[in-house]
């Protein structure tokens, strides 16, 4: 599996140049083979500039898979002796192996390399305040195990004994040994402060707010841990497999139970000063005006409009969301009046992101925004009238998959960058 821009982007800023294909890449990399000395004096070779040959030559496996050692030559600049020596180390160090098939046609004798997936893993994590989804991947970015468990009423002591149990759950039903997990990377319902690390804004989950939560789990995993924002996972989620592949403006806002928004920017996350980036809910209070398209809202909202319209529909008392919705489709009058008004109310929330970062996309998830079907085509309308460059506005791809999705790809991110420094070092010191 090709890795995607996403990885190439942020895991390497010293090699990215050199990942590229044609007279540029033999351009970026040719300047340290000719530095080298004479292949019979290979030995002397220092450290760094082997280190750097040997990361050229495996982000051009990963990229180019499968590939034989001349294509490598001649896509890096480097000597073919020098490659094969490489190849050497890297298959010494597990990181690449034989690939057992050509890229197309006959092997004419050729031997062709790709990217060992089982050198390490990611382990993602989606901690909600029903449910825990975990995965496991490899270095392909093939998901090798993943599950479900509902936490429903769970405090932050039971969702760490909940975690560890999941980890082990995902390790057995992979067949690989836990010590391949090169990290752990943890999405949470609360804003992840930037200066501490700690948790607010946080009460979907009781007792994990202002809890150095991180640290705790690093502690009961033995893994490295990183907590981020759900709603941001998301949002990279969709850029890594999602309907925001390609766009480098966009954002992911879910509406559901709560409300919140992930803003990606120049194809990178933006978190902003204290990690608070993408709250919209507050965006809007100062105005005064009910705008939350968020369940309760939305729930007391369709009460106040049926005390007023009379007994005319066929919904009632307490008037679940998802029924709303339901009954809208059967073209009940009072039920297309409220999602109206929750179209009303996304795109207020939308407008002043569009118009502030100017973003291509802007991608609807949780419970009530992946109504795409009753949703899409008013919020479009209202966008349209009100703004001179609308985006584009579509629902989320991955569905409830999203938060997990970006967990993986973060901690992808971080294995394909980790796994180099831990196994290469060793094998060419």
């Amino acid at each position: 599996m090709q890795v995607s821009k996403l990885y190439e982007r942020r895991s390497y800023p010293i090699y990215h140049s050199t990942v590229k294909t044609g007279m540029e890449a033999g351009a970026s990399v040719r300047v340290l083979d000719a530095m080298a000395p004479s292949d019979h004096q290979r030995g002397a070779i220092p450290p760094l500039l082997k280190r750097l040959n040997e990361r050229t030559v495996l982000d051009i496996i990963r990229a180019e898979a499968p590939i034989s050692r001349a294509e490598i030559s001649r896509r890096s600049g480097i000597s073919k002796p020098t490659v094969s020596l490489i190849l050497q180390s890297l298959l010494e160090a597990s990181l690449v192996r034989e690939a057992d098939h050509a890229p197309g046609g006959p092997r004419y004798g050729a031997v062709y390399f790709e990217p060992a997936p089982e050198a390490a893993l990611a382990l993602g994590l989606d901690l909600g305040a029903r449910f825990l989804r975990g995965a496991i991947c490899d270095l392909g970015g093939r998901v090798r195990a993943r599950q479900d468990v509902e936490v429903s009423g769970a405090d932050a002591e039971d969702a760490l004994a909940a975690i560890a149990a999941l980890r082990e759950s995902l390790v057995e039903s992979t067949g690989l040994e836990g010590q391949l997990i090169d990290g752990v990377v943890v999405g949470v319902p609360g804003v992840v402060e930037a200066a501490s690390g700690k948790l607010s804004l946080a009460s979907n989950v009781p007792g994990l707010e202002n809890r150095p939560f991180a640290s705790e789990l690093q502690e009961r995993l033995g893994l490295p841990v990183m907590l981020e924002n759900d709603i941001n996972l998301a949002a990279l989620g969709e850029l890594w497999q999602g309907v925001a592949r390609g766009v480098d403006d966009f954002v992911f806002l879910s509406v559901g139970t709560g409300m919140g928004a992930g803003l990606v920017l120049h194809g990178e996350l933006h978190r902003g000063h204290h990690g608070a980036a993408g709250e919209v809910d507050y965006a809007l209070s100062p105005s005064g005006q009910d705008v939350d398209p968020s369940a309760d809202a939305v729930s007391a909202f369709t009460a106040g409009l049926a005390a007023v319209s009379g007994p005319t529909s066929s919904l009632r008392a307490p008037y679940d969301v998802r029924a709303v919705f339901e009954a809208a489709r059967r073209s009940d009058q009072l039920a297309r009046s409220v999602v109206d008004e929750v179209a009303r109310r996304i795109a207020l929330h939308v407008a002043p992101i569009a118009a502030v970062a100017d973003v291509a996309l802007v991608v609807l998830g949780g419970g009530i925004g992946a109504n795409g079907d009753l949703l899409l085509d008013p919020i479009r309308k209202l966008l349209a009238d009100w703004m001179p460059y609308p985006p584009r506005v579509e629902i989320s791809s991955l569905g409830e998959a999203a938060v997990l999705t970006g967990a993986l790809a973060v901690g992808l991110r971080s294995a394909l960058d980790n796994v180099f420094a831990n196994r290469a070092g060793v094998v060419t010191a």
